[in-house]
């Protein structure tokens, strides 16, 4: 049922798509597929997460950058999840990956800077033609620049189910509008994050309330280089009072902030870092 759901969102969608600046776009706009978080039993097999793009290396054949980028393979969709900074060293990590592009379903998009968005030039001469998932606030003139690098804009407002077991948090409202992956697991929700704008208590806290189930793991960029020890132990705090188990930090979280998520959560602490595979089972 979740299947047909998301063919009909993008077989009848485009006729009625979003209008922007005199260009229509397709909506991914799949709400009821949302009910089949709360009521099963999440996916039932290993996803694999290839870390693509950080600031950090964790296999030496990588390179390092600020930037951030994922790939995630197991599902029935294969997606791309940001593209970092520069287009060569994406292209060189992901090559050095050993990725088929062409078993990329979708890319998405999670905020509209440049440390995420960089490498797409480079990754449309691996693959075009695919949707690009991407807040339905980005600007007229990004979603033209999709377009003309062959890539199909696929907006997004409110969450959605992009393949069974994955879907998106939907548009975060802020002034830099935001989304965020969140998978489907027995052990509870799994979140992914570009760089967290809206605030990562925020987003985890209204994830919480629109899927109706427990969130067990976050990763990604949080957002914290300007934050107190005081404020960073308040932030702790609110993630474990959500029932977050898991928590990997990196990127635009700052050093000092991913040390204190690193000794708060002890064994249950992710390492990140670009060449890094993390096995979600």
């Amino acid at each position: 049922m979740k299947k047909l759901i998301f063919l009909l969102v993008l077989v009848i969608l485009p006729a009625a798509g979003c209008h922007t600046s005199g260009q229509n776009y397709s909506r991914l706009n799949d709400a009821e597929g949302l009910m089949g978080v709360s009521s099963g039993t999440g996916i039932d097999k290993p996803v694999t997460i290839k870390v693509l793009y950080d600031n950090y290396v964790k296999d030496e054949r990588f390179q390092a950058d600020w930037g951030y980028s994922i790939y995630i393979e197991g599902l029935d969709r294969e997606i791309l999840f940001d593209t970092g900074t520069k287009p060569e060293i994406f292209g060189s990590n992901f090559r050095t990956a050993g990725i088929d592009a062409e078993k990329i379903d979708f890319l998405v998009i999670s905020h509209e800077h440049g440390d995420h968005t960089g490498g797409i030039p480079v990754f449309v001469t691996f693959k075009k033609d695919i949707p690009v998932i991407i807040p339905e606030s980005f600007s007229a003139s990004f979603k033209k620049s999709m377009t003309g690098l062959e890539l199909d804009p696929l907006l997004v407002n409110e969450p959605a189910m992009i393949c069974e077991h994955l879907y998106t948090s939907g548009e975060f409202d802020y002034q830099i509008p935001e989304q965020a992956l969140v998978l489907d697991t027995r052990k509870g929700l799994v979140v992914m994050t570009g760089c967290s704008h809206p605030g990562i208590v925020r987003m985890l806290s209204e994830i919480k309330s629109s899927f109706k189930k427990d969130i067990y793991m976050v990763f990604g960029g949080f957002h914290l280089m300007d934050k107190s020890e005081s404020e960073m132990n308040e932030i702790i705090k609110g993630m474990k009072g959500l029932g977050i188990v898991k928590c990997g930090a990196t990127h635009c979280t700052g050093a000092k902030q991913i040390k204190m998520f690193r000794d708060s959560f002890g064994e249950d602490y992710i390492e990140l870092g670009t060449g890094n595979t993390i096995i979600l089972n």
